[in-house]
């Protein structure tokens, strides 16, 4: 929903804040003061071309900016995410447009392209009355309406699982497809694996392996030191027969100092980690044995594991994982005809699936565009278009192929005129009669797509009494399901707003200027008798305001 639209320095706009709610909301004003650029300000927000011709004279840049709440705007936050421009349930656009023709934008304070501004905004305002604005135009976003107006929800789910389900199965053909002849892949893999299968790759044996060719190495020098230290461990001149005859000279001096027993019972432990170091000494001795053949045996073991490296080019420890997935491939390439040729039933069954699910979905929105067409038709005539007629016609795609939308495509069309064939939507030239059209498109869908803010300009364009009466309540009762912004030039339709602001014009320092203001109750009554009785404003006219507010239950009436 939109909360607030700043404009400064825009066509002939200084600066203005507006802040919007809930409902309908319209704008009105003099002939020439203005009312429409709020409708523009949005529409370049959205992601219009950039027009110098909308700054305001003598200013180096017009700047717009709006913020939206997206509580109740889950694709909008999904895009905001997916972009990285998300920033809790708040958004914000802001665009500048320079006089020498360049223009920026931003996405909550983020740099971002036009495309990215538009793409975001198609998912927060619906424009309805100028057909660059036009979202309904957009054949895709025809089908989004006709499929929430029918609430094919569950076809749409069935429909797109399908059309995963045959596509992944195709994508596997054709990788499958695409490998060709493998039997030489095979024989390659076969020998680089038999060669990697004849030795001992596991990363603990590597490691074990590197340990004993350096013990066996250096035997002759490890086993010279185990001996010489083992000499000094053992025999009268030993280094515990030292330890003992020290601890024997200082506990006849105990008695004369109380902390030699600390230095006692430090040298016991001395002599204890002697006598265990003494036998684990003797034993790593014993394990030590001089034997070329072996070592020569440890060298060739080795020199092997680091040719496999280099020719699989992988450290030696990752050589049993290469083994492993050498293994992985053959079983994947051994199996792949097999697997090719099973795939077609797979195929073909995921396909039926498909065609079935697209069927149902067909038949639903068969059903959908006839209610969608003569409820749009019957509202068309109660909107001032007598003899206009709207259907919704289905067209297959003729493409036998997973569409995760269905078999076919939607194309609204559209007479103003008894006798005359309908044409498609985006074809009508009237911007009056294009934005009663999709007002009565929107009301007979009961606003069911996804953009929360709609905006109607000239939607009260060629009209006026009761038809004027009928487009002002039909807007209120859009207004009670979505935000609805209306620029109007009729008191019908500006008494069935929830709020009201007025555009007016004045000359200042040789220029001419807008303002927006918000009317209060007093303020509404008194626009609505200009409206009504032009400049003059008479007592007739102001009782004719309040009447209309009193009959729209609008405060003010009074």
């Amino acid at each position: 929903m939109l909360k607030r639209l700043s404009i400064k320095d825009f066509a002939v706009v200084s600066a203005t804040e507006l802040e919007f709610g809930p409902g309908l909301t319209v704008v009105s004003g003099e002939t020439g003061a203005g009312k429409s650029l709020i409708v523009d300000a949005l529409g370049f927000l959205s992601g219009l071309r950039a027009d110098a011709g909308m700054v305001r004279h003598g200013a180096r840049r017009a700047e717009l900016d709006a913020e939206f709440d997206l509580g109740d705007s889950p694709l909008a936050l999904d895009w905001l995410r997916e972009q990285e421009f998300d920033d809790g349930k708040a958004c914000q656009l802001r665009r500048t447009l320079r006089a020498d023709g360049g223009s920026r934008a931003w996405v909550n304070g983020r740099p971002a392209t036009l495309s990215q501004l538009g793409a975001l905004a198609a998912l927060l305002v619906e424009i309805h009355g100028q057909h660059e604005h036009q979202a309904l135009l957009s054949r895709g976003s025809q089908l989004v309406l006709l499929d929430a107006f029918g609430r094919h929800e569950a076809e749409l789910a069935a429909v797109a699982t399908a059309a995963h389900a045959w596509s992944s199965l195709l994508q596997e053909r054709a990788r499958l497809s695409a490998a060709g002849d493998v039997s030489d892949r095979i024989d390659f893999l076969e020998h680089q694996h038999a060669e990697l299968e004849r030795e001992v790759l596991e990363p603990d044996a590597i490691e074990e392996l590197v340990a004993a060719h350096r013990r066996q190495a250096h035997a002759t020098e490890l086993v010279e030191a185990c001996d010489a230290a083992l000499e000094r461990l053992g025999g009268d001149g030993s280094l515990p027969a030292v330890v003992q005859q020290l601890r024997g000279a200082l506990a006849r001096m105990q008695a004369h100092e109380s902390r030699l027993g600390e230095v006692d019972a430090m040298l016991d432990g001395a002599a204890i980690q002697l006598d265990e170091a003494a036998v684990l000494l003797d034993r790593v001795r014993a394990d030590l044995d001089i034997d070329p053949d072996h070592l020569q045996t440890q060298e060739h073991r080795l020199s092997r594991l680091h040719e496999l490296s280099r020719k699989h080019r992988v450290p030696p420890e990752e050589l049993a994982a290469h083994r492993d997935a050498l293994a992985a491939e053959l079983e994947s390439l051994a199996g792949s005809a097999k697997r090719l040729a099973g795939l077609e039933g797979e195929i073909g069954t995921a396909a039926g699936a498909w065609r079935s699910a697209a069927a149902r979905l067909g038949k639903a929105r068969a059903r959908a565009a006839t209610a969608l067409g003569k409820a749009t038709t019957a509202l068309i005539g109660e909107l001032g278009m007598g003899g206009g007629r709207f259907e919704v016609a289905l067209e297959p795609t003729g493409d036998d192929a997973p569409d995760a939308q269905g078999a076919e495509r939607v194309e609204f069309l559209v007479t103003a005129n008894a006798g005359q064939p309908p044409r498609p939507l985006r074809k009508v030239a009237s911007g009056g009669e294009l934005s009663r059209i999709s007002l009565a498109i929107e009301v007979a869908a009961l606003g069911l797509d996804a953009v929360q803010t709609m905006v109607f300009d000239e939607v009260d364009s060629g009209i006026g009494g009761n038809v004027a009466g009928i487009v002002g309540r039909k807007l209120r009762d859009l207004g009670n399901r979505r935000q609805v912004l209306c620029v109007t030039h009729l008191p019908q339709v500006a008494a069935q707003g929830h709020a009201h602001y007025r555009v007016s014009k004045a000359e200042s320092e040789g220029m001419t200027q807008s303002a927006v203001r918000l009317l209060d109750d007093a303020g509404r009554q008194e626009e609505l008798a200009r409206m009504l009785g032009g400049i003059e404003v008479s007592r007739e006219a102001r009782a004719a305001a309040r009447r209309l507010l009193r009959e729209a239950g609008e405060p003010g009436a009074g």
